[in-house]
């Protein structure tokens, strides 16, 4: 056996129930990354809830060209997001082994709370950023697949470069396929959230609500299982 066959060989090896798990967690998370962030883009009218990249950018823009009514919305979700970001972190710091369904019921109470709010779209905006910033900090990585849990432009980058490992005989022929699938996860996500806002507008986020909450108490049975 060469030094690629023998490197193949281990990381199919080093595949585990435990990978896979949290490859699948992964994906349910990106999904519902993708169905929030279609509905908040629809709902704020261009600006994103999880996908800063694109905030970053338009708030450059806005201030670039001295529009500050402009810019000051892209900034307060950026902000929000960030504050989610630390709250997760605390919270999972606080919780240490509990944080995946402690991070899961504080993103459920965001999503759930917003078709109820009478608030306008930017507030209701705030909550899913938030959410969506805390949602972050569940899970850093699949096994070897390292992942954003709230965008894919690394996962992308990832899933290339693995292809060109597989095809040049440097890499296994399946490594770009957990890239592939967290890409598939958030567009299948956005696909979603984009057609339930149409029919069902802000109610649309009980659906990842529900599905949050559903993974809290999963995480939290699997913990108890151990």
């Amino acid at each position: 056996m060469d030094y690629a066959e023998g490197v193949n060989a281990r990381e199919r090896i080093l595949v585990t129930p435990s990978e896979r798990d949290d490859l699948a967690l992964a994906v349910g998370l990106l999904a519902l990354a993708g169905f929030v962030d279609a509905v908040g883009f629809l709902l704020l009218g261009g600006l994103f809830v999880s996908f800063m990249s694109g905030n970053s950018t338009q708030f450059a823009i806005q201030t670039g060209q001295m529009s500050w009514s402009g810019a000051a919305p892209a900034g307060a979700i950026i902000a929000a997001f960030v504050a989610g970001v630390v709250v997760g972190r605390l919270i999972a710091n606080a919780a240490g082994a509990w944080r995946r369904p402690a991070l899961l019921a504080l993103e459920a109470a965001c999503l759930g709370l917003v078709p109820g709010l009478p608030a306008p779209p930017l507030a209701s905006g705030f909550l899913m950023a938030l959410a969506m910033g805390a949602q972050n900090g569940i899970l850093h990585s699949a096994g070897r697949t390292t992942t954003g849990l709230t965008y894919v432009t690394g996962s992308l980058v990832k899933f290339g470069e693995a292809l060109a490992d597989a095809l040049s005989g440097a890499g296994p022929a399946s490594a770009p396929l957990p890239y592939l699938s967290l890409w598939l996860g958030i567009v299948a996500g956005g696909v979603t959230g984009a057609a339930a806002y149409g029919a069902f507008g802000l109610s649309a986020l009980a659906l990842p609500a529900l599905a949050a909450a559903l993974l809290a108490a999963a995480t939290a049975w699997a913990k108890t299982a151990l």
